[in-house]
């Protein structure tokens, strides 16, 4: 478990957009006032004038906006946020911009997927958040004076979960799920609504129960639901047909699809009554400003943290059980030195961090060390390698020995894909050796 107070962001939302513009707005000040502290926007190509939309929110540092050209780049898009960022939020979320994330048991998204992932086994790494699908309302042309969350009331009902395709065991529409989870423990997506993770770490949903892949059955959306407004109007779906899908080059967008997903059973506009109760709470608070406007980065607080987390690990008198399960820590302080460079530190202080962050790290792997931990620092060692620092050599020597440990466990389990992954990984570190030797 990373110290929460090491992070930039509690919660960053991971999106890929084309032709949002009309929409954006509701959805980013929706997630804000939701608790969501930064967003990571990919923008596909859009030849309307998004840019101009997000400027505000990019400079008052609440989105991170990339140029995203290509076809079928969503799951490209989501693995290069967790590349590039996930040291740097404690949890991700990665979400459409027809979909509104819905806390019902706490005030934020965080403070229930706190909750729900809270006294967890070691290995569950995510939540698996059940949709809601709302339909058009009977609305035939595009009212855009209004918002996506005034105009769209009705929806399917919870257990509305029909087979993916025809004749299949598993279950589409309110079963799909989509996901916030530790981006640290992503290995990559198969899917845009669930990542793949390291090896023996999940997801779980609301429920506690495993989600093992795109869906989870049957539907629980009483503590946390993502509102799903994927038809809107029919005006704006034959839209939406024009522009395609941005996980695979087939077009999944049809007029039968239209009218398998506008389902208007129920009537449930309870989002409503949440964002308007969030708002005029922060409004009563004085906080308002501070939520839709700008949120500075405490990087004090960062510093004194990561300072809290290496000195007392430098201690030649500190018991092994002080850094059980420790990796995942120290790495994320290890690259935080490098961000606050400039901002903290200056190069001779980075330096002395960027050390104190290998060193610890090196003694976190002679105790309790979850093969997860494992996964991910392989991952890093391109990136340690470049260090110039004696540690390096030691972390590069320990991990060569042990990893053959691992080879055996994934042997026995017949965990052939690991196994391979590992061998591989195992090979290409061992091309280093000339190099840890000189």
């Amino acid at each position: 478990m990373v110290d929460k107070n090491l992070f930039l962001y509690d919660l960053a939302v991971v999106t890929i957009m084309k032709n949002e513009a009309p929409y954006v707005k509701e959805w980013l000040d929706y997630h804000l006032l939701a608790g969501v502290d930064h967003f990571y926007i990919y923008d596909n190509e859009s030849p309307d004038n998004l840019k101009e939309v997000l400027q505000p929110y990019i400079d008052a540092e609440l989105v991170t906006y990339t140029f995203y050209p290509g076809k079928c780049r969503q799951l490209e898009a989501y693995i290069d946020a967790v590349k590039q960022y996930k040291y740097f939020c404690r949890y991700m979320a990665w979400i459409d911009a027809d979909e509104f994330i819905f806390p019902k048991s706490k005030p934020t998204i965080t403070e229930v997927a706190d909750d729900i992932l809270s006294n967890v086994p070691h290995y569950v790494a995510g939540l698996g958040v059940n949709l809601n699908a709302y339909g058009s309302n009977g609305m035939e042309k595009a009212d855009l004076s209004r918002s996506v969350l005034e105009r769209f009331t009705r929806r399917a009902e919870n257990d509305w979960t029909p087979p993916l395709i025809e004749d299949s065991p598993q279950h589409g529409g309110n079963a799909h799920v989509s996901t916030i989870a530790n981006p640290r423990r992503v290995k990559y997506f198969p899917t845009p609504h669930a990542p793949a993770y390291f090896t023996f770490c999940a997801a779980i949903n609301e429920l506690g129960n495993l989600v093992t892949d795109f869906s989870s059955f049957p539907v629980s959306t009483e503590k946390i639901v993502m509102n799903h407004y994927s038809v809107k109007s029919k005006e704006e779906y034959v839209k939406k047909i024009s522009r395609g899908n941005a996980d695979h080059a087939e077009n999944t967008y049809n007029m039968d699809n239209f009218y398998k997903y506008d389902r208007n059973e129920v009537f449930d506009d309870s989002i409503l009554k949440y964002r308007d109760a969030r708002k005029a709470a922060l409004i009563s608070a004085g906080g308002m400003e501070a939520v839709i406007h700008s949120k500075p980065i405490d990087y004090l607080r960062i510093f004194n943290t990561m300072a809290q987390n290496l000195l007392p690990a430098l201690s030649t008198v500190m018991p092994r059980e002080f850094f059980n399960n420790k990796v995942e820590n120290f790495l994320t302080c290890l690259h935080l030195t490098s961000y606050l460079k400039g901002k903290i530190f200056d190069d001779n202080g980075a330096k002395i961090f960027e050390e104190m962050s290998l060193m610890v790290l090196y003694k976190s792997l002679f105790a309790e060390v979850q093969i997860a931990d494992v996964e991910l620092l392989l991952k890093e060692m391109p990136y340690i390698l470049t260090k110039p620092y004696p540690v390096v050599k030691d972390i590069y020597k320990t991990l060569i020995r042990f990893l053959p440990q691992i080879l055996l466990v994934f042997r026995m389990q017949n965990a052939w894909q690991q196994f391979t992954d590992l061998e591989h990984e195992i090979e290409m570190l061992k091309n280093f050796n000339d190099v840890m030797d000189n």
